[in-house]
């Protein structure tokens, strides 16, 4: 299989990449799928929730009226959590929701989804982006050019790029990740995917 890679102008060029068969996967990942997107999706979570039990509260701790004799159940002090603003039964607590996957797993899960894209016909690769000045104009051409204007899409580039990043941070429906921050929730968030030269080499080793 092989791709041939475009100019800034969406127009082909000489070059293309071929997809060796031996890169490709024999069998599908669909559960480490989502054992990925469940690990990226904790991950995210702060854990910081809480709320006060009853022996956290401040106020007093006077038994409102005797145990026995009044015809009412029994509620010891105004901190029992039947009372408003009282202590919380069974609050959450602060946690961590990490869970963990090895690595090896992420790069298969990775390289299957690109796979499938693939597959789909909605990955581009387009020669190395360079701007000497952020301008986001240059983002909103591209991505006409390339027929992607409204539609979702994510960009990865060899290595950060500040121009780059400061041009695009603006666009809704546009995404800009290097390599090495590309993650799998974002490959199944975005339907296409556009590669520079240099980041699909990098990806698959060429």
């Amino acid at each position: 299989m092989e791709l041939k890679i475009l100019d800034i102008k969406g127009n082909y060029t000489d070059k293309k990449i071929e997809f060796r068969d031996n890169v490709f996967l024999k069998k599908s990942y669909n559960h480490s799928i989502y054992l990925e997107i469940k690990r990226y999706l904790l991950a995210q979570r702060q854990g910081t929730h809480k709320t006060k039990e009853r022996g956290e509260l401040s106020g007093s701790t006077r038994k409102l009226h005797r145990q026995k004799g009044t015809g009412g159940s029994r509620k010891g002090d105004i901190k029992n959590p039947i009372f408003r603003g009282g202590g919380r039964v069974f609050g959450p607590k602060p946690r961590k929701y990490l869970i963990k996957l090895n690595k090896r797993t992420k790069n298969i899960v990775k390289k299957f989804i690109i796979e499938q894209k693939l597959i789909q016909n909605k990955i581009l690769i387009i020669e190395n982006l360079k701007l000497d000045v952020p301008k986001t104009k240059f983002f909103l051409n591209l991505l006409k050019s390339l027929q992607l204007e409204n539609k979702k899409s994510l960009m990865i580039i060899e290595k950060t790029n500040k121009n780059l990043y400061l041009s695009s941070r603006n666009l809704k429906n546009f995404r800009l990740l290097n390599v090495n921050e590309l993650d799998c929730f974002s490959l199944m968030n975005f339907p296409y995917i556009i590669f520079s030269e240099n980041s699909i080499k990098k990806f698959f080793n060429f």
